[in-house]
């Protein structure tokens, strides 16, 4: 850190007729004799102007060797004491990042002069080296500041607000002002700690007057009134705050005249869910706004652009803050041209690329619990049908039964108990994998599994069940899966589901199939292999039951995921909820 080499120093006699410049090597000042080495440690260098009730100073800490701001009080009321004193006491209690840091004993009072003696109270705390937001406002007094910058100093000014709550302090002049930037970092100091009040636990349930202190513009409707004032006082100051910080304009010319309201997301184009933010935020009713900064901070993360943006903000923001004066306004102004859009790009692409990532996780989870689903289902199924008497046993009690069913040509055989606890084991896979949104409903899918492969096989009957692949296999496909589809309890568009799973599943796997079974003709030609080996493979056979269910189940799987993921989107866009 750069220290003076100022060789003057200033008196603080407000009353002084020439407090500089002063030598600094005297105790005292030369045309009043009020003292120059303050607490016998502080030597003051520069008035660096007067706010409020007192005038603020650079002195340097013989001690430490450093710069430090000394605060002055001019007033003399009681009140004005009181304040000061408060805001000594808060400052000397907190350790963040945010606040200036204040020693224990670095509120004392001067005392100098006879007739009239003269008494100022001073409170010593650490320089801030860096702009305020509003120094930086006035670079974008007519376009406002980029959201990006303005939500990751909303974030930060949030952690401090949290932290002075919970030791139960309220600032209540939260405005650009009173929030600086650390020189050469983007972080957040709120300063000022003059209205800064101490609430006990009975005050904090808003049962306890309040001093009337307030910021037009920025300042809650219950503290302008002088009512008692709680925690999310502070949170409407803040939402003033990064309302004026994205238009540029005084939050008070955005209020209407004839009803009050505040009419300010038409003066910039921020996400929405930073304005819903803002909104509650001002909110003129108490119980309407966040309950307290934990709340706040949850909202805040599921803006789902800040982390991207803030980073890019930061970076660039450190880069022109450390250009010349005239430099870093120009920098600032291109910015504010193009900042908002360059923004808005790279969120967009952000976006796309973890829709993308999140839809391509999600299929291969899909795929894999439907493939499973398809080929335990073949292995239990087949098991059943041909390796147990289940099957024959189930004839024989339907032929009992039902004579009638006998003399059908769909009459169910072994097949129906291969193709039921499919479609069962299948609903089951797709039921696990949970990332459409849909309701586990398992009897649900159970039932409308079992029906969904039983009625797609008994559909398949007019096929004669040596064909290997008919063509008809479309049919029993689309309509095992359009009714198993039915089953999963999605949330929204099951038609759209239904519909463009068994279509595709259907072209899709007999397409695929088709042409394995090309590529198995032609290799068999090859090795002089009879094609009469191909009729081997038929529902009876484990393998091609195994290959061609589970290929069945990673392809309903795929089709959900797209529409998912892709067309049920673009669906609710235009408006089909």
């Amino acid at each position: 850190m750069t220290q003076t080499v100022a060789t003057a120093a200033h008196c603080i006699n407000p009353h002084c007729p020439r407090p500089y410049p002063q030598t600094r090597s005297n105790n005292f000042c030369s045309v009043c004799g009020a003292p120059l080495r303050i607490f016998n440690r502080y030597i003051p260098l520069k008035k660096l102007g007067v706010g409020g009730f007192a005038a603020i100073y650079t002195v340097w800490d013989e001690k430490t060797k450093k710069e430090r701001v000394l605060k002055v009080l001019l007033e003399t009321s009681p009140k004005a004491l009181a304040l000061f004193e408060q805001e000594a006491t808060v400052l000397a209690s907190l350790r963040h990042p945010g606040v200036p840091k204040v020693e224990p004993d670095s509120f004392f009072q001067v005392t100098f002069g006879k007739s009239p003696e003269v008494v100022l109270p001073c409170l010593v705390m650490e320089k801030i080296s860096g702009k305020t937001l509003e120094d930086i406002l006035e670079y974008h007094q007519y376009q406002g500041l980029p959201e990006a910058w303005v939500q990751n100093w909303l974030k930060q000014a949030v952690y401090i607000l949290r932290e002075l709550h919970q030791r139960k302090i309220i600032h209540r002049d939260i405005k650009p002002a009173n929030l600086m930037l650390r020189e050469g970092t983007e972080q957040i100091v709120l300063i000022d700690f003059g209205g800064a009040k101490q609430i006990g636990a009975k005050q904090a349930n808003y049962q306890a007057s309040s001093t009337r202190l307030f910021s037009p513009g920025y300042s809650p409707p219950e503290q302008i009134a002088g009512a008692v004032v709680g925690p999310n006082a502070d949170f409407y100051a803040l939402g003033m705050t990064c309302i004026h910080l994205l238009t540029g304009k005084y939050p008070l010319d955005l209020e209407d005249p004839k009803t009050g309201d505040l009419h300010w997301e038409n003066f910039t184009n921020v996400s929405p869910g930073l304005a819903n933010l803002l909104d509650d935020m001002i909110q003129p009713n108490i119980e309407k706004r966040p309950a307290n900064a934990n709340e706040l901070l949850a909202r805040i993360r599921k803006i789902s652009s800040q982390t991207i943006t803030s980073t890019v903000a930061k970076a660039i923001f450190q880069v022109i803050s450390k250009l010349p004066a005239d430099l870093f306004k120009l920098s600032l102004a291109i910015l504010a041209l193009f900042g908002q859009s360059i923004t808005k790009t790279i969120v967009l692409f952000w976006k796309a690329i973890a829709h993308l990532t999140k839809a391509f996780l999600s299929t291969l989870w899909l795929i894999t619990l439907g493939g499973i689903g398809g080929f335990s289902g073949a292995i239990v199924g087949h098991l059943l049908a041909y390796q147990t008497a289940f099957a024959k046993k189930l004839d024989y009690l339907i032929s009992e039964n039902l004579p009638l069913l006998t003399n059908l040509t769909i009459f169910p055989t072994s097949g129906i108990v291969l193709f039921s606890c499919v479609g069962l084991v299948t609903a089951w896979g797709l039921m696990l994998a949970g990332n459409l949104g849909q309701k586990r409903r398992y009897l649900t899918a159970t039932i409308l599994g079992i029906v969904s492969y039983g009625l797609g096989y008994l559909v398949m009957q007019k096929v004669p069940s040596s064909a290997m692949l008919p063509q008809d296999s479309i049919l029993m496909i689309g309509v095992a899966t359009f009714i198993l589809i039915w089953g999963l309890g999605l949330p929204s568009h099951k038609i759209v589901y239904a519909l463009i799973s068994s279509v595709g599943t259907s072209f899709a796997l007999l397409g695929l199939l088709q042409l394995v079974m090309n590529i198995v003709v032609i290799i068999l030609g090859i090795f002089g292999i009879h094609n009469n080996f191909i009729s081997s493979f038929n529902w009876a056979n484990p393998v091609f039951n195994m290959v061609f269910f589970s290929s069945m189940g990673i392809i309903i799987a795929f089709w959900l995921s797209v529409t998912h993921f892709f067309v049920v989107p673009v669906l609710k866009m235009l408006g089909w909820r």
